[in-house]
This record gives structure tokens, C-alpha cells and sequence, in this order.
């Protein structure tokens, strides 16, 4: 038998019942208790899969600036769980911009954004060359994302 699973199929099975119970769009204190329901596998996967594809669309600075960047420590979590400590790195790296109480607020992220870089953030893009590290090791660590997941995924993985 041949074997027609496509990367990434193996842990969107995985995550995909969780667009109905979590809101990403909701603030904080609405998104965190749905949060916590996931299992850990969930959790990690969903917050790494935001991660990555806001950032593969328009870098960190998009992630930021939308709701999704209310996951973005989770994120780092895991992108680390998942055997991407690179890519974790690199999360770090963009974290280490908002100071040592990151902001779950949407508003609170697009303040801190905008005092820091101004209108012009597309010429003064403080984080530019961490998405093209990122974006380089989405595809090649680990034998890049998609493959990455899926391992987690598996019922025997850790």
C-alpha cells in the first residue's frame, strides 16, 4: 500500500478541530482559558503553526501586529517542541524587542511597534533579518516545518 500522506497533513489533522474552539481574535483574558483546553500537542502545534504562517506572509513584524501575536511565546514553546530550536531562537530574538513583559494585547504590540519603528516601518523594519533566518530554517531544519509537525503529531511522539 502506498503510503499518500502529504506533508503537513498529520498534524493539521491534529490542529484543525481547534479553529472551532479557540478564537484567536478574542483578547487575552477571553483567548487563555480556550487556550489551556488544548491538549499540549495542540497547543504547541497551533501556536507554532500561526507563528509560522503569519511570519512565511509577511514577517515578524506582521505577526506582531496581528491577533495571532498574542501566541508568540507559545510559539517559541513550540517551535522548540516540535525539534525546531532554531526557528525558536529566532522567535526569541523577536520577543526580546517588546522587553521582559511581553504584551498579549493586540493594541499594546501595534503601540510598541509603531513608537519604536514609526509610519515608515517597511524602510525601518527592525526585525527583517531575523525573517530571512526564519524563513531560511522554516524549510531546512529538521527537514523543515511541515515534516517537523508531523513527527510531533504522532500518537508516540513526545
Amino acid at each position: 500500500m502506498v503510503n499518500n500522506v502529504q506533508p503537513g497533513e498529520r498534524y493539521w489533522r491534529l490542529i484543525e478541530p481547534v479553529w472551532a474552539v479557540t478564537d484567536i481574535y478574542a483578547e487575552w483574558s477571553h483567548f487563555q482559558p480556550q487556550f489551556v483546553r488544548l491538549t499540549v500537542k495542540q497547543a504547541y502545534l497551533f501556536a507554532a503553526h500561526w507563528c509560522q504562517s503569519e511570519v512565511r506572509n509577511g514577517g515578524f513584524f506582521q505577526f506582531y501586529s496581528n491577533p495571532t501575536g498574542i501566541l508568540a511565546p507559545e510559539a517559541a514553546t513550540g517551535l522548540r517542541a516540535i525539534g525546531l530550536w532554531k526557528c525558536a531562537a529566532v522567535v526569541e530574538e523577536t520577543l526580546a524587542f517588546f522587553g521582559a513583559s511581553y504584551p498579549r494585547e493586540q493594541a499594546a504590540r501595534v503601540e510598541r511597534l509603531e513608537r519604536v519603528i514609526g509610519e515608515n516601518w517597511d524602510e525601518r523594519d527592525p526585525f527583517s533579518l531575523l525573517n530571512e533566518r526564519f524563513y531560511s530554517l522554516l524549510d531546512t531544519e529538521a527537514g523543515g516545518f511541515l515534516r517537523a509537525a508531523d513527527r510531533y503529531a504522532e500518537p508516540d511522539a513526545a
